[in-house]
Protein backbone atom coordinates (compact mmCIF):
# COMPACT_ATOMS: atom_id res chain seq x y z
CA UNK A 1 0.00 0.00 0.00
CA UNK A 2 1.05 3.38 -0.61
CA UNK A 3 -0.40 6.74 0.90
CA UNK A 4 -1.13 9.10 -1.85
CA UNK A 5 -3.10 12.30 -1.07
CA UNK A 6 -3.70 10.70 2.35
CA UNK A 7 -5.41 7.79 0.99
CA UNK A 8 -3.91 4.19 0.88
CA UNK A 9 -3.46 2.94 -2.66
CA UNK A 10 -2.38 -0.62 -3.19
CA UNK A 11 0.47 -1.09 -5.37
CA UNK A 12 2.59 -3.68 -6.82
CA UNK A 13 5.52 -3.66 -4.67
CA UNK A 14 8.13 -5.79 -6.89
CA UNK A 15 7.41 -3.21 -10.11
CA UNK A 16 7.09 0.09 -7.19
CA UNK A 17 10.39 -1.11 -5.68
CA UNK A 18 12.47 -1.96 -9.21
CA UNK A 19 15.48 -0.38 -9.05
CA UNK A 20 14.99 1.72 -6.16
CA UNK A 21 16.92 2.48 -3.04
CA UNK A 22 14.58 0.94 -0.18
CA UNK A 23 14.32 1.93 3.73
CA UNK A 24 12.12 -0.47 6.16
CA UNK A 25 10.85 1.89 8.96
CA UNK A 26 10.00 0.04 11.80
CA UNK A 27 7.59 2.30 13.87
CA UNK A 28 4.69 2.72 16.18
CA UNK A 29 2.37 5.13 16.94
CA UNK A 30 2.56 4.59 20.93
CA UNK A 31 7.07 5.08 20.14
CA UNK A 32 7.76 8.74 21.76
CA UNK A 33 11.59 8.13 19.61
CA UNK A 34 9.33 6.88 17.03
CA UNK A 35 7.17 10.35 16.96
CA UNK A 36 10.13 12.28 17.43
CA UNK A 37 12.19 11.09 14.34
CA UNK A 38 9.39 10.81 11.42
CA UNK A 39 8.87 14.34 10.91
CA UNK A 40 12.38 14.26 10.06
CA UNK A 41 12.33 11.18 7.97
CA UNK A 42 9.49 12.61 6.18
CA UNK A 43 11.77 16.05 5.68
CA UNK A 44 14.49 13.43 4.42
CA UNK A 45 12.03 11.79 2.18
CA UNK A 46 10.51 15.10 0.31
CA UNK A 47 13.87 16.81 0.00
CA UNK A 48 14.99 13.10 -1.72
CA UNK A 49 12.12 12.40 -3.67
CA UNK A 50 10.35 9.50 -4.80
CA UNK A 51 11.80 8.46 -8.06
CA UNK A 52 14.71 6.84 -7.02
CA UNK A 53 13.97 6.02 -3.10
CA UNK A 54 10.88 4.28 -1.43
CA UNK A 55 10.11 4.01 2.37
CA UNK A 56 8.37 1.12 3.29
CA UNK A 57 6.78 1.73 7.06
CA UNK A 58 6.57 -1.54 8.96
CA UNK A 59 3.82 -0.93 11.67
CA UNK A 60 4.70 -2.39 15.35
CA UNK A 61 1.19 -0.66 16.62
CA UNK A 62 -1.32 -2.94 18.47
CA UNK A 63 -4.09 -1.67 16.69
CA UNK A 64 -5.28 -0.64 12.79
CA UNK A 65 -6.33 2.85 14.05
CA UNK A 66 -3.18 3.52 15.64
CA UNK A 67 -1.79 2.73 12.58
CA UNK A 68 -3.99 4.69 10.34
CA UNK A 69 -3.74 7.70 12.89
CA UNK A 70 0.02 7.34 13.05
CA UNK A 71 -0.13 7.69 8.71
CA UNK A 72 -2.58 10.77 9.00
CA UNK A 73 -0.82 12.56 11.46
CA UNK A 74 3.08 12.13 10.77
CA UNK A 75 3.87 10.23 7.38
CA UNK A 76 5.03 10.79 3.98
CA UNK A 77 3.36 9.23 0.88
CA UNK A 78 5.53 6.58 1.47
CA UNK A 79 4.44 2.73 1.23
CA UNK A 80 3.27 0.43 4.20
CA UNK A 81 2.71 -2.76 4.82
CA UNK A 82 -1.38 -3.25 6.16
CA UNK A 83 -2.12 -3.67 9.60
CA UNK A 84 -1.80 -7.40 10.67
CA UNK A 85 0.27 -8.61 7.60
CA UNK A 86 2.56 -11.47 8.18
CA UNK A 87 5.11 -9.76 6.00
CA UNK A 88 5.38 -7.53 9.29
CA UNK A 89 6.55 -10.74 11.18
CA UNK A 90 8.41 -12.21 8.32
CA UNK A 91 10.75 -8.99 8.21
CA UNK A 92 11.16 -8.18 11.72
CA UNK A 93 12.58 -11.55 11.80
CA UNK A 94 14.59 -11.77 8.55
CA UNK A 95 16.60 -8.17 9.58
CA UNK A 96 16.55 -9.37 13.69
CA UNK A 97 14.38 -6.42 14.86
CA UNK A 98 13.55 -6.18 18.76
CA UNK A 99 12.59 -2.31 19.13
CA UNK A 100 11.62 0.63 17.12
CA UNK A 101 12.32 3.09 15.77
CA UNK A 102 15.09 1.56 13.21
CA UNK A 103 15.48 2.32 9.02
CA UNK A 104 17.09 -0.04 7.40
CA UNK A 105 18.82 0.49 4.10
CA UNK A 106 18.23 -2.65 1.60
CA UNK A 107 19.71 -3.71 -2.00
CA UNK A 108 16.74 -5.05 -4.17
CA UNK A 109 18.11 -8.41 -4.01
CA UNK A 110 17.22 -7.84 0.25
CA UNK A 111 20.52 -7.95 1.37
CA UNK A 112 20.73 -5.04 4.10
CA UNK A 113 23.47 -1.99 3.28
CA UNK A 114 22.54 -0.43 6.23
CA UNK A 115 20.98 -1.42 9.40
CA UNK A 116 21.37 2.20 11.25
CA UNK A 117 20.25 4.64 8.55
CA UNK A 118 18.43 6.35 11.41
CA UNK A 119 21.75 7.91 12.78
CA UNK A 120 22.51 8.79 9.19
CA UNK A 121 19.35 11.17 9.15
CA UNK A 122 20.12 12.46 12.24
CA UNK A 123 23.36 11.46 14.04
CA UNK A 124 25.95 13.67 15.26
CA UNK A 125 27.76 13.57 11.75
CA UNK A 126 24.69 14.25 9.20
CA UNK A 127 25.33 15.36 5.41
CA UNK A 128 22.62 17.14 3.45
CA UNK A 129 19.83 14.43 2.53
CA UNK A 130 20.62 13.98 -1.01
CA UNK A 131 24.38 13.40 -0.23
CA UNK A 132 23.00 10.91 2.39
CA UNK A 133 21.06 9.17 -0.32
CA UNK A 134 23.92 9.52 -2.88
CA UNK A 135 25.81 6.95 -0.51
CA UNK A 136 23.35 4.28 -0.21
CA UNK A 137 22.54 4.60 -3.81
CA UNK A 138 26.39 3.75 -4.56
CA UNK A 139 26.14 0.86 -1.62
CA UNK A 140 22.89 -0.41 -3.36
CA UNK A 141 24.69 -0.77 -6.62
CA UNK A 142 21.97 1.58 -8.44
Amino acid sequence: MKMVNGQPRKVEPVEHLKSKVVALYFSAHWCPPCRAFTPILKDFYEEVGDDEFEIVFVSFDRAAEALTQYMNEMHGSWCYLPFGSPVIKQLSDQYDIHGVPVLVIIKPSGEVVKSNARADIMGQAVKPPKETFQGWKVACGL
